[in-house]
């Protein structure tokens, strides 16, 4: 069963969540004090993935021509009026909590290496071991997020499931016709770009930015079509 891995990942996203829920009594400086804890590591995480790249130049421009095609297509307004529209389904008054927590978590959990190699393994060898990592590490940080975040995490299991559900369907697809040197370099740029958003989302949580991460999200397709034209066509 080729989606068992995107499956399992969803799930612990949700379990994580409803614990964090019923764990939410904790006392505000406490919360502030572990968002501050997950803000510094997010930002760490991301810095990490940032340095993997092999070329710099390739993590600029699709952040640049990102960003651009992000802020004229609005993604992070439609984002978040997704997220506000869950929020009305709810029922919730938390004044955008569920909102916040929705794409803060959505974001989390959908940019980096381990989505794509996992949902890749799934789908070509039938082999789920990392998105299974993946969903024990997404649901302890569901989890976290929960208590200071609230119940609008639990919605990011929906976008993690269509996510790489549908990398795990292409997968066949994707191996018989993109060659492996450069799926190999696409994923080492989208890590390191994926990374630079990472980072801006550790920024967003400490409360000292307000970057519209969202906006940065086509960076990724740009990735791809740099890292393509690079290839058949080096300098």
């Amino acid at each position: 069963m080729f989606l068992l891995g995107t499956i399992v990942n969803s799930a612990l996203i949700i379990v994580g969540s409803i614990i964090g829920r019923f764990l939410h009594n904790i006392p505000e400086k406490v919360k502030e004090t572990v968002m501050h804890g997950i803000a510094l590591t997010v930002t760490v995480l991301g810095l990490q993935m940032a340095l993997t790249t092999g070329n710099f130049l390739i993590v600029i421009l699709s952040i640049v021509f990102g960003a651009m095609i992000g802020e004229y297509f609005k993604w992070e307004e439609k984002l978040n009026l997704l997220g506000q529209w869950l929020e009305k389904k709810a029922g919730s008054k938390g004044e955008g909590k569920i909102a916040q927590g929705f794409v803060t978590a959505t974001l989390i959990f959908v940019i980096g290496a381990m989505a794509i190699l996992g949902a890749l393994d799934s789908g070509i060898r039938n082999d789920h071991d990392i998105l299974i990592t993946k969903g024990i590490i997404d649901g302890f940080t569901a989890f976290i997020l929960t208590t200071t975040l609230g119940l609008g995490v639990i919605f990011s299991a929906l976008p993690v499931l269509l996510y790489e559900g549908l990398i795990a369907l292409f997968a066949t697809q994707i191996d018989r016709l993109i060659p492996a040197a450069l799926m190999d370099q696409f994923i080492t740029e989208m890590t390191a770009t994926g990374g630079i958003m990472i980072m801006a989302l550790g920024l967003n949580l400490t409360g000292l930015l307000k970057i519209r991460v969202a906006n940065l999200l086509p960076g990724i397709i740009v990735v791809g079509v740099i890292v393509t034209i690079l290839y058949f066509h080096p300098l």
